[in-house]
């Protein structure tokens, strides 16, 4: 009998023992990061799976690229160059030991300008084996703040290490499985009572709102980044400025942030390429019209771009009449004087805006064309008339071929020809920098048959996406690179032989050959289309159309530092020498 008590008691402790991990310490490690977070929060970032994410960028086709032999050789010197590299590489090797899952960022408060940040994640092992790493991080942190004030505050079962420091102030805490941080003492309480499930509102979390649902039900499955965004604290702020500054407020007036009720976006791989999924929460600002990709037919093997999406001329040059400062602008001074209004606008061109770029080989450089549906031919001729007669000094010229209206313009012979050209169809509207492509791209209008629309590259690419109804764009980046190493491996070579200072950085002699970096190189493709509740954009590619974007800022201050350390004149900005630098603006697939 005592053996049977003995059994039953040791199964009840058994039991009991799997109850308890069933049901706190499983609920505590597998509870989604959004019920640990109040339903204000402002912003998130979730990273699912630090190590398998690393695993997978490194078979992106990017990393192929970085890992070339060739590609190795030639950045050993600018890399050489780069400060702190190895500390960056460290930091990156201590974060994978903790194998970190579930990691997080939040924003839950910008009250009195004073941001609340709130951050954690899932670890491996216990708090003993973390805290070597974590530690470093502390004492970073207080390096950092050599005035800051720390203590260690006990909350129920937990112990706080709280360091008191301005402007931000850092409270830490291991709650196993998971290490919590946080910039405000009470936030990180208020995320422990949460976590273990003693809050007293415990249906007040990010994952019960509305909002913040909306977006996730365009989130995938599986990605490894995700962020989500309420504009509401900005753009009640926004709001209350503008009511300060204006008597009265009209409905019509909101921005496009005031129309946001959320913005979420994600980062996944996919086999080797990038690929991100962005949402925004608005209403839909269109009528029931969607792109059409009519001026396809314009393409050749040699497009690297097309680019197409709605724009509304008409309501453009309507906001455009009601700034006071382009009164005496003198397009608009002819296009008054001419009576040409935004109805006429509206009635003789279409919303549809398309735009391709083709470099031939052993072109100098690309051609561009832009193109617009054309509705009502001679109202079309009289803006186009309006415009070109703007400045009598101009010297614009125009002819007819083949039924089609060119104006043409002689410009002035520089390292780039420039001739602009507008040709005019009962079609479409071209207009290029030279006659040459824009009569070209008329011949290609009148085709049956199109060399863009049948390449296997731009239909296996358009193919990855859904059908766009706003936006849409595609960049052949093998073909790109190619021309471009064509054109400017020459210049780049000659341009060390006259900087020696560059030999620091760069060895143009090392570049690698462009079958290198092409058999890596895959289209880029964006699309955007209306879906139930708001606007979805994709992009796939060895990098996205957000991330190339970014990345063509980054290498621009690059070759900013690149050019002041090598001594070129124009690029220090001096009291009596100004930058000559000039502001580029980027297409952004956003309604």
């Amino acid at each position: 009998m005592k053996r049977l008590i003995l059994v039953l008691v040791a199964v009840a402790a058994i039991a009991c023992g799997g109850w308890y991990f069933w049901n706190v310490y499983q609920r505590s490690s597998q509870a989604p990061v959004s019920a640990l977070l109040p339903a204000n929060t402002i912003f998130l970032a979730h990273l699912p799976d630090f190590n398998k994410s690393r695993e997978e960028w490194r078979h992106s086709d990017l990393c192929q690229i970085y890992r070339e032999p060739a590609v190795q050789a030639f950045l050993r010197k600018p890399l050489d160059n780069v400060p702190r590299r190895s500390e960056a590489a460290q930091t990156l090797n201590d974060i994978a030991q903790l194998d970190p899952k579930n990691g997080f960022l939040a924003l839950t408060s910008i009250d009195d300008n004073s941001p609340r940040l709130v951050a954690g994640f899932r670890f491996r092992g216990n708090p003993q084996q973390a805290e070597p790493i974590i530690g470093k991080w502390r004492a970073a942190f207080l390096e950092q703040n050599p005035g800051a004030q720390k203590q260690k505050i006990q909350y129920h079962r937990h112990e706080i290490e709280f360091i008191a420091a301005t402007p931000l102030s850092l409270a830490t805490v291991y709650d196993r499985p998971w290490f919590f941080a946080a910039t405000d003492l009470g936030e990180l309480k208020a995320l422990l009572d949460r976590a273990d499930h003693r809050a007293t509102n415990p249906g007040e979390t990010l994952e019960s709102d509305q909002a913040y649902r909306e977006a996730i039900a365009h989130r995938p499955s599986s990605y490894a980044l995700f962020f989500y965004l309420q504009p509401k604290p900005f753009s009640e702020r926004l709001a209350a400025l503008r009511a300060a500054v204006q008597s009265s407020s009209a409905p019509s007036e909101t921005t496009m942030l005031e129309k946001m009720r959320c913005a979420a976006g994600s980062i996944r791989f996919e086999n080797g390429k990038i690929r991100d999924v962005f949402f925004m929460g608005m209403p839909k600002l269109e009528g029931d019209i969607s792109l059409t990709r009519y001026a396809l037919g314009l393409g050749t093997r040699e497009t690297f771009l097309y680019l197409a999406l709605l724009l509304n001329l008409g309501k453009q040059m309507e906001e455009l009449n009601q700034l006071p400062a382009l009164g005496n602008d003198k397009i608009f001074q002819s296009l008054a004087a001419s009576g040409i209004t935004a109805e006429d606008w509206k009635a003789a061109l279409g919303l549809e805006l398309n735009s391709l770029a083709e470099w031939p080989a052993g072109a100098r450089w690309p051609s561009l064309l832009l193109t617009l549906p054309v509705k009502d031919m001679a109202k079309a001729a009289r803006i186009l008339e309006a415009v070109t007669q703007a400045d009598a000094n101009a010297g614009w010229t125009q002819t007819e071929k083949d039924g089609a209206r060119y104006f043409s313009r002689q410009s002035s012979v520089g390292l780039v020809a420039i001739n602009p050209t507008v040709a005019l169809t009962e079609r479409l509207v071209v207009v290029g920098f030279d006659p040459v492509s824009v009569e070209e791209a008329v011949k290609r209008s009148r085709s049956a048959t199109s060399e863009l629309l049948t390449s296997p590259t731009y239909s296996a690419a358009a193919r990855l996406l859904p059908a766009p109804t706003n936006f849409f764009s595609y960049l052949d980046t093998a073909l790109l690179y190619s021309r471009l190493d064509a054109s400017l491996r020459p210049m780049l070579i000659m341009a060390a032989s006259f900087l020696p200072a560059m030999a620091t950085w760069v060895d143009p002699g090392k570049l690698p050959p462009p079958e290198v970096i092409t058999r890596h190189l895959s289209p880029i493709v964006a699309s955007q289309r209306y879906d139930r509740n708001g606007y979805v954009v994709e992009s796939i590619g060895p990098i996205t159309l957000d991330q190339s974007i970014f990345g063509l800022a980054i290498l621009g201050g690059l070759g900013a530092t690149l050019r002041q350390a090598a001594g070129l004149p124009g690029w220090a900005t001096t009291p009596s020498s100004p930058s000559n630098a000039q502001p580029t603006a980027s297409p952004s697939p956003t309604p």
